[in-house]
């Protein structure tokens, strides 16, 4: 999105005196950006990539959060947050109907099991994350409480997020689980159980394994490792220095209430002066009530910093399974040299006199031709039982550096584009914000020279 329109929006939002509708207006505005990104682009390619994802067919929201009250899985009541997702076949808007969108509720836990599905079932992807389940990177005045109606209403705008950019996926918006997740309220857990994805995690002592032990790893992984790791750093560091600022920024903008008050009782003992004292803290009043809609307009921004900073795991997440793949690739080839080599010296007769086979000879004998015969078959069917593993193995390696590299690509592609909007609008709303303190205290001024 270009520059003017994030003023655009501002302006707007700005101009909206009630608070709740100007809420909505940013999160409406923000929604149609990302559905017309995705829904009418002029690129060609994505076009052609994407012309069968869901959000193409089906429109998608999380509408509203709501509180509830429950007994968990030990009998014991909690109070949790229910999500509620609508849909609606874009069809039917296209051909001029407004037909009522199906809607079901979902907890953030089960937001949860359909990520690490996905995870499992396309670990070549780099899989859009979830919004935080605690307020992390918080300044003082803003509450750290899962169950806070601002965090929450925060939470629900990253859940759809979420949402839209798994449908928007050309992989994995064509997932059967998917679509269950956001048509089916009732036995989809059950649906996704089925399908024994856990069976097929990777455990994380096995994963930190290949990680050490790998002898030939792919130098672009390595590389975007590393990456990841910065990426991670960084965007740490830029949130913690945004909620040291907003801290600051808070407090300037409550000393011109304090600026206010002091006028306003100086006044009440000037006679000649008193009208533009009066005015000058009526004005530094509004500039100090102003500062709660600039810092929650903020926390809109360091929300997209922060799925960033969680994207970064799973980027990590596609290099450690390709180091983990790598790892049972050298695994089988070195398996299978040895197995070789244990063939030569049965068919040749040479044993080395310190290896194991060579002590036993020494201890125990020579083995009887029969034995030899055996010994000999069974090695040749393991040969060949290991150079169709190490083939296996070699092809998926090859298929998984090729998927992998493409989504990748998608992926930093993606943050570039989302992070450069980000920032630019972050730029456009500083400015904005400076430009209103410019004409307070510009007002102040008046208001002054007119004693």
């Amino acid at each position: 999105m270009r520059c003017c329109d994030y003023t655009i929006q501002l302006i707007i939002a700005t101009n909206i005196k009630n608070k709740k509708l100007a809420n909505q207006f940013n999160r409406s505005f923000v929604a149609l950006r990302y559905t017309i990104h995705y829904c009418c682009t002029s690129s060609i390619q994505r076009m052609t990539h994407q012309s069968s994802t869901l959000l193409r067919r089906l429109e998608i929201s999380v509408a509203e959060a709501e509180k509830r009250t429950g007994k968990n899985t030990v009998n014991m009541q909690e109070t949790f947050t229910v999500y509620l997702i609508e849909t609606r076949p874009i069809d039917a808007i296209t051909d001029g109907h407004n037909p009522a969108p199906d809607s079901l509720w979902r907890r953030y836990s089960e937001f949860e099991l359909l990520r690490n599905y996905l995870l499992v079932t396309y670990p070549f992807i780099v899989v859009p994350p979830l919004p935080e389940k605690r307020a992390e990177f918080v300044w003082h005045k803003l509450s750290a409480d899962n169950l806070d109606p601002d965090f929450v209403e925060r939470r629900r705008v990253g859940l759809e997020n979420f949402l839209l950019r798994v449908a928007s996926h050309s992989v994995l918006s064509n997932d059967k689980i998917l679509y269950h997740f956001l048509t089916e309220e009732h036995e989809w857990k059950e649906v996704v159980y089925e399908t024994g994805f856990q069976a097929k995690a990777d455990s994380r002592i096995k994963a930190l394994s290949a990680t050490f032990r790998v002898k030939n790893p792919d130098k672009r992984f390595t590389e975007m490792r590393h990456y990841s790791d910065e990426l991670q750093s960084i965007t740490s560091q830029l949130l913690r220095v945004r909620a040291r600022v907003a801290d600051r920024l808070y407090g300037v903008y409550k000393v011109h209430g304090n600026y206010g008050r002091v006028f306003s009782e100086w006044s009440a003992i000037e006679k000649e002066m008193g009208d533009g004292l009066q005015s000058a803290g009526h004005h530094m009043d509004a500039y100090a009530a102003s500062v709660d809609d600039i810092l929650e307009e903020e926390e809109h921004y360091a929300d997209q910093l922060k799925e960033y900073l969680f994207y970064a795991e799973a980027l990590r997440a596609v290099c450690r399974k390709h180091e983990l793949i790598q790892y049972e690739l050298e695994t089988a080839s070195s398996d299978l040299v040895s197995k070789k080599h244990q063939r030569e010296e049965l068919a040749t007769g040479m044993v080395r006199t310190f290896s194991f086979k060579g002590m036993t000879n020494k201890l125990f004998g020579q083995e009887a031709p029969e034995q030899r015969e055996a010994r000999l078959g069974l090695l040749e069917e393991q040969i060949v039982e290991g150079e169709e593993t190490v083939k296996e193995k070699t092809s998926e390696c090859q298929e998984y550096v090729k998927d992998a590299w493409v989504d990748i690509q998608r992926f930093k592609e993606q943050k570039d584009r989302d992070l450069r909007e980000a920032l630019v609008s972050y730029a456009v709303m500083q400015i904005s914000m400076c430009k209103k303190g410019i004409q307070v205290w510009t007002n102040a001024k008046e208001c002054f020279q007119k004693m």
